[in-house]
């Protein structure tokens, strides 16, 4: 790590006498979802003395689970998991519902006083890093509720992107030919609107991921009739929803170490399986394969569209609470057709076989779009920074960025469980610059490092956007593991005195 010195500013006051007094912040944190939520607890509890704000662009908390208000909208991990360490989850549900999960991140920041310290409808729209002063000048645009819109600035020693890497603004979808003259009502589950009715309806569901396979049972139980239209199928296992072992620990235990069991059970569950699916695809298919035939009890629809072609992990498997998908497939409420788009029609869908599918309701679950860090490009002394071009450093500090840190989650287990570790290293890192009196650090890498892709699934959406984000290495601190025991084990061991020895004066020596 190098480090760099500068002057700080304290409150809204600064040590700079060329500065513009504005208003100081120790640390922002962009996002209010669960990550920043987390990230905030983090803060407060491990760095009391360091003040901090959350910077949110929308005008309630949440993240993605206040944004997305599709049928059946839930988790695709368990909640033991995917909720915090330091909140037990209390409710019976494995995979929880969005509203669930929305008010669990409610009663958290209420609980703690975070919801305090949020400035809703407020977003950034640049970040500059000044070497000589040795801070963050943040750009905001806020905007009230009647619409109306004004910028402002506020300084900060550290920034801290939570904001995921999806775009809440846009989603992905295909151009498909001819979809102006469909009579019918084409939808994006980004952007659910709250008046739309199914009811009685024939509906096509474009896509096979996480979002189609938690639509298509939702809407089956009223609507006429539902297609899930695929162009190749995906990896899907059936949880159930309530864990048993879960609930007889609670009836016997204290919520917190009920809730620390069940997550430690989770945690050597998740990573047990994707270590088995990806040493031996051979066996995983074949098991998979097997317990789907045994509960849908349909060995060619099995066959046709429910077994890619791709190993299991190669991308995310998707997880089905207590088999709802299979038991409307069953049921004959819905099924899945494996074809390719020709073009929309009035009346549907024409298929590349030349079958119709005939709707009234299309839904395009066809993927989400990456954006780095929320939409923040961050500036250094002036010059943009080229973000394909740095690498990230145990996966949340970058190359070529001082005192900056982004929020990344696992991709193959739950992310807050990454999340949460991440935040803890920030907390770690800057409670090391307190006690050396450093003004800033900034990853260094010894020797050269062969880049790999930050996020290294072969899933549409990330190949589609990967090359806009920052590079992971190939070795030690800055391969991105897909492992929690492992960076569990050595995140928090890390000696900082090692990787954060100062090559400039402090501030307070300056």
């Amino acid at each position: 790590m190098t480090h760099s010195a500068g002057s700080r500013t304290t409150g809204s006051r600064t040590t700079d006498s060329s500065a513009t007094p504005t208003e100081h912040i120790d640390v922002v944190i962009v996002g209010a979802g669960l990550s920043g939520v987390g990230a905030a607890y983090r803060l407060q509890t491990e760095c009391p003395e360091r003040s901090y704000a959350i910077i949110e662009a929308r005008q309630s908390m949440g993240g993605t689970w206040d944004l997305f208000r599709y049928p059946g909208v839930r988790s695709d991990s368990d909640m033991f998991t995917l909720g915090y360490s330091f909140k037990p989850w209390l409710d019976s549900k494995v995979l929880a519902d969005g509203a669930s999960i929305l008010r669990y991140i409610k009663e958290t920041a209420a609980e703690f006083g975070i919801d305090r310290r949020i400035r809703y409808g407020t977003k950034v729209l640049g970040a500059d890093w000044s070497t000589e002063a040795a801070r963050w000048t943040v750009t905001l645009e806020r905007t009230e509720e009647d619409g109306h819109r004004s910028r402002t600035t506020v300084t900060c020693d550290f920034l801290y992107s939570c904001a995921g890497y999806y775009n809440y603004d846009q989603g992905h979808t295909p151009e498909f030919e001819g979809v102006e003259s469909f009579t019918g009502t084409v939808v994006h589950p980004q952007f659910w609107p709250e008046d739309l009715d199914h009811a009685g309806k024939r509906v096509v569901v474009i896509g096979s991921g996480a979002t189609a396979v938690t639509l298509v049972p939702a809407m089956a139980t009223s609507a006429a009739h539902v297609t899930m239209l695929q162009r190749s199928p995906t990896w899907i296992g059936s949880l159930p929803s309530r864990d048993r072992l879960a609930d007889g620990f609670r009836a016997v235990l204290p919520a917190g170490v009920a809730h620390r069991l069940v997550r430690t059970k989770n945690i050597l569950f998740a990573i047990g399986v994707y270590q088995f699916c990806r040493r031996s695809p051979k066996a995983a298919r074949r098991l998979l394969t097997g317990l789907n035939k045994r509960i849908v009890k349909d060995d060619q629809l099995v066959a046709d569209h429910l077994t890619p072609s791709y190993d299991p992990w190669d991308q995310r498997l998707c997880a089905v609470p207590d088999a709802d998908l299979f038991k409307v497939l069953k049921t004959g409420a819905a099924e899945i057709v494996t074809d390719h788009i020709d073009r929309f029609v009035p009346e549907g869908i024409l298929l590349k076989s030349g079958r119709v599918l005939e709707a009234d309701v299309v839904v395009t679950a066809t993927g989400l779009q990456l954006l780095a860090f929320g939409g923040i490009t961050p500036r250094v002394d002036g010059r943009q920074v080229e973000l394909n071009k740095q690498f990230v450093w145990r996966g949340a500090m970058m190359t070529g960025v001082p005192n900056f840190a982004v929020c990344i989650g696992y991709t193959n287990a739950s992310w807050t469980l990454r999340a949460d570790l991440t935040s803890r290293l920030v907390c770690k890192v800057l409670n090391h610059m307190r006690e050396n009196d450093y003004a800033a650090v900034e990853p260094t890498p010894t020797g050269t490092l062969n880049e790999r892709p930050l996020l290294d699934l072969a899933a549409g959406y990330v190949q589609r956007s990967i090359d806009a984000f920052p590079r992971q290495g190939d070795r030690g601190p800055w391969k991105v593991r897909q492992n929690y025991v492992l960076d569990a084990a050595s995140t928090m061991r890390t000696d900082l005195s090692k990787t954060l020895a100062p090559t400039k004066k402090s501030w307070r020596s300056a």
